[in-house]
């Protein structure tokens, strides 16, 4: 009988769509649910948990009560050990504390859906002693500990239960600071390193910073997009250093962590959650600027979740524009753009080849997958 650790993290990427960038502390969570937010991880750990079920009668899952983790993994008809009290409101502390004992329990493999800081938090308990697989579920993932997306983590959890993937690497925990990062810094630090199971077709890179030595080349991608906006239309700019050179040209206001729309040259939002975006675009005639995440290759679903699925499929795939450096493209090395929607449906609509604007008048053409 195998024994995996589930630990769902429950208000992890709820912060996203209502454009907080996270959701660490108390007064944060209680605004993003005032904001409208709900709880994502619970789903994206079930999304996870489906691959595994042709396991089930061979998988013990050990998971704390209710939303952090038994819920789902019954809903997916496995046998459960409870550990710990049941509590309406987590913290990080039950994160840790959830981490340790499942440690004595002696379990093989740790599951875990949220997003930076739950990993901070599983580190700080167990660090290397057992093999981890994140379930991607938060704002901000730049730690390479996550499965490309929560398919992929369950699939990447089957192969190693089932010893098709015995390979162990050290993974990298990385967190920024959330209060910065609502500024518009981005203040990374590396915390350790946690051991996965590893496959390249499975895991994410860890985020790579932009150098300064791009700047040339984003402002002559900047030109290529001011000079080929329509009169009429309304631009949605997704956050990144390549789309900031857009705003600036522009001569506009911008939020470079956040999502930002403009029209006629003029500025209609700034900073806008996926509720005030669906108000904004309604039926009008819209398109959607948006670069890949150096190191990385997510264009949608890391850092920019108020561009949700229901957003895209307004939008639709011919309206979306990727701007992206060569040097960005090049850091990838053959690996495909990536999206992680959330929504099956629209990340296979996304796939495929897509026109990526590298220059003034320069283009590629690109794979993205999922």
């Amino acid at each position: 009988m195998h024994k995996v650790g589930l630990i769902v993290n429950p208000i992890a990427g709820m912060g996203g769509k209502v454009g907080l960038k996270g959701t660490d502390g108390s007064e944060i969570v209680a605004l993003a649910r005032k904001l409208g937010a709900t709880a994502e991880a619970p789903f994206r750990a079930l999304q996870a948990l489906k691959e595994l079920e042709i396991l089930k009668d061979s998988i013990e899952i050990i998971a704390c009560p209710g939303a952090m983790g038994e819920s789902v993994a019954k809903k997916c008809g496995f046998k459960v050990g409870i550990i710990g009290p049941a509590k309406e409101e987590t913290s990080a502390e039950d994160t840790r504390r959830a981490a340790s004992e499942m440690m004595k329990l002696q379990i093989e493999l740790l599951l875990f859906a949220g997003g930076d800081g739950t990993a901070r938090d599983i580190y700080s308990s167990i660090k290397d002693s057992v093999p981890v697989i994140g379930i991607p579920a938060g704002v901000k993932m730049h730690s390479s500990i996550f499965a490309l997306n929560p398919k992929r983590a369950g699939e990447l959890a089957l192969l190693y239960l089932t010893g098709k993937v015995k390979e162990l690497r050290e993974a990298e925990v990385m967190d920024i600071d959330e209060e910065l990062f609502r500024k518009g810094v981005v203040s990374a630090r590396l915390y350790g390193y946690l051991k996965i199971p590893f496959e390249r077709r499975y895991v994410q890179n860890v985020k790579a910073a932009t150098p300064p030595s791009e700047k040339y080349e984003q402002e002559a991608i900047a030109a290529e997009v001011v000079e080929n906006m329509e009169q009429g239309c309304i631009y949605i700019v997704g956050p990144g250093t390549t789309t900031r050179q857009i705003m600036q040209l522009l001569g506009l206001d911008y939020s470079l962590l956040g999502v930002d729309v403009v029209s006629n040259g003029k500025l209609l939002a700034k900073d806008v959650s996926e509720k005030q975006l669906l108000e904004i675009i309604d039926d009008k005639r819209s398109k959607l600027i948006v670069t890949p995440i150096g190191g990385q290759g997510y264009i949608l679903g890391r850092g920019n979740q108020q561009l949700s699925p229901r957003i895209i499929k307004k939008i639709g795939k011919d309206n979306i524009i990727v701007v992206s450096t060569k040097d960005k493209l090049h850091s990838l090395k053959g690996a495909p753009l990536l999206v992680d929607s959330g929504d099956g449906e629209v990340d296979e609509m996304l796939a495929g080849y897509i026109k990526v604007i590298t220059g003034y008048k320069e283009y590629a053409v690109y794979l993205v997958s999922f």
